[in-house]
């Protein structure tokens, strides 16, 4: 086999494993992994059945990869951004619009990632480099030690902060909300600034005013 022949052979079977991956992403996101077939990924490819398997042994195995690569990228953003030298406000900024920017420009990376997180988390690596939550539990603890978060427990700053951003973004999954998630990026950074009491600010201790019967 010539070199030339050979090359061509990579190279067409590099799109393919893209065109596979794309696809797949697609109907994972829409119709969850149990809801997609591998006749229904190699309909949307063009390919035969067989093709897919050259690639992957299995959909489960073609789930978990395109899981951990998306979630690598992710937990890398978030890396970039807990390095930047500037206050943790900032931060929170940064990545409340890194994942609105994620949902409304890949909506079905997000989707994906959103609803099959519980199926395939285990096979993500512990580091922060492959982790997306572990990086952002290190964002978090490190906000704590420079004393810019009141919230000493690096897993529960981890969840609230999440909590504030993807319940909105399950709320615009299911139509409830209008408009590009973008659009809420300011309200959604001051709902995570808040849960985290970002700045030491204390709860309010005043007493209330009950209304009247």
């Amino acid at each position: 086999m010539s070199l030339a022949l050979s090359n061509k052979r990579v190279r067409d079977g590099a799109r393919t494993r893209l065109a596979i991956e794309r696809e797949a992403l697609r109907l994972f996101a829409a119709k969850g992994v149990d809801g997609a077939s591998i006749k229904d990924i190699s309909a949307a490819v063009g390919v035969v059945d067989a093709a897919l398997y050259r690639h992957f042994a299995s959909k489960e195995e073609m789930a978990q990869a395109i899981f951990a690569q998306h979630y690598g990228a992710l937990a890398q953003a978030i890396r970039e951004i807990a390095g930047r030298p500037v206050p943790f406000r900032d931060k929170a900024r940064a990545l409340v619009a890194l994942f609105c920017r994620l949902f409304d420009e890949e909506p079905d990376v997000f989707a994906f990632l959103l609803l099959n997180q519980h199926a395939h988390l285990r096979f993500v690596p512990k580091e922060a480099e492959g982790n997306a939550v572990e990086a952002l539990r290190g964002l978090m603890r490190e906000a704590y030690r420079r004393g810019e978060i009141t919230e000493s427990d690096a897993d529960l700053a981890a969840a609230m902060a999440l909590g504030a951003v993807v319940q909105p973004a399950v709320f615009k999954l299911y139509g409830r909300l209008k408009g590009p998630l973008g659009a809420h990026a300011e309200a959604l950074t001051r709902a995570a600034l808040a849960v985290l009491r970002c700045g030491g600010v204390e709860e309010d201790n005043r007493p209330r005013v009950r209304a009247p019967a």
